[in-house]
């Protein structure tokens, strides 16, 4: 063990001991508090993790262990334990440190904070730079190549895009709720902290509107609003469940009202969410299918 080359027994160990790490860094400093990697610090965080990606690429024919990453011996035990840690997240309920940490609560049902799972997947991301700079680099122009390096670079880089982003721009997100009461205006939200937002925009309830089945129960309900923002735009529009509308980044959802009152309801509850990175997130999801379209169709025509 431990004898060059390495082999994915090592590879095992390697991921084994970013579990332990995580899991010391969880009894020691807590579960990971994305609130400090708010804008501008995830954008240095991202510029920082490119550059130690780039800087293993480059130290490669000279550390061992850099080349290492970059084999598919470190790469098939790191998805098994992402696969495993993504298996026990989707069979757990997950819940947000937000919110009150509920009694009874364990630390897998805070995955997203939980550090050996962030590790984990920042080593994934890192072997993913490591295979999508050296196949990069190893490029030669050609028909052939052309055929089985656009897919491939399109899907991984997708991939990287889309976990990359998605993970630091999660600090960034915000996720807001704003009572409108009608015919007044509105401006104030609240966090889930049930702390007071200030928003870029007015928002007056004009009417509330429901259509009920024949036993009473709601079959739709929506909201005729009007937008005052900063720039003197004045939209009205109506917004109702699944059907938001995009305000200066914001997108503003039909989230509730006053079921007491039913269809006489006087306020509407909104739901205000903004994610920044979101549009990195689609681009990197693209990429993927895209790259996915170019396998199927250079595939079949090489057959």
């Amino acid at each position: 063990m431990w004898t060059k080359p390495y082999r994915m027994k090592e590879g095992f160990l390697i991921g084994g001991g970013l579990m332990i790490v995580g899991l010391l860094l969880q009894l020691s400093v807590g579960p990971v508090d994305w609130d400090m990697f708010r804008w501008p610090v995830n954008g240095f965080v991202l510029a920082g993790f490119l550059g130690i990606i780039a800087l293993i690429f480059l130290l490669r024919k000279r550390v061992y262990g850099c080349r290492f990453i970059g084999t598919y011996q470190a790469a098939i035990p790191a998805l098994v334990y992402v696969v495993v840690l993504t298996i026990v997240m989707g069979m757990t309920r997950q819940k947000s440190l937000t919110s009150p940490i509920e009694e009874g609560s364990w630390w897998i049902n805070y995955m997203l904070n939980f550090w050996p799972f962030v590790l984990i997947y920042v080593y994934i991301a890192v072997i993913l730079g490591q295979i999508i700079l050296r196949r990069t680099f190893n490029f030669h122009f050609s028909v052939f190549n052309l055929k089985r390096d656009i897919p491939f670079l399109l899907n991984h880089l997708g991939l990287f895009l889309a976990m990359t982003t998605a993970t630091l721009g999660n600090a960034d997100m915000q996720r807001l709720k704003m009572i409108a009461v009608k015919g007044e205006s509105e401006w104030r939200a609240l966090n889930p902290q049930q702390l007071i937002v200030e928003m870029p925009f007015k928002i007056e309830l004009k009417e509330f509107v429901m259509e009920t089945y024949d036993d009473g129960s709601p079959r739709r309900f929506a909201s005729d609003i009007q937008i005052l923002t900063k720039t003197g735009e004045d939209i009205r529009t109506t917004i109702e469940v699944n059907k938001p509308v995009e305000v200066d980044g914001w997108k503003i959802y039909q989230y509730g009202y006053d079921t007491q009152m039913g269809a006489m309801s006087q306020i509407s509850i909104l739901e205000l969410v903004s994610d920044p990175w979101l549009p990195l997130v689609y681009t990197g999801i693209y990429m993927m299918l895209a790259g996915a379209v170019c396998m199927f169709v250079l595939g079949g025509r090489r057959r």
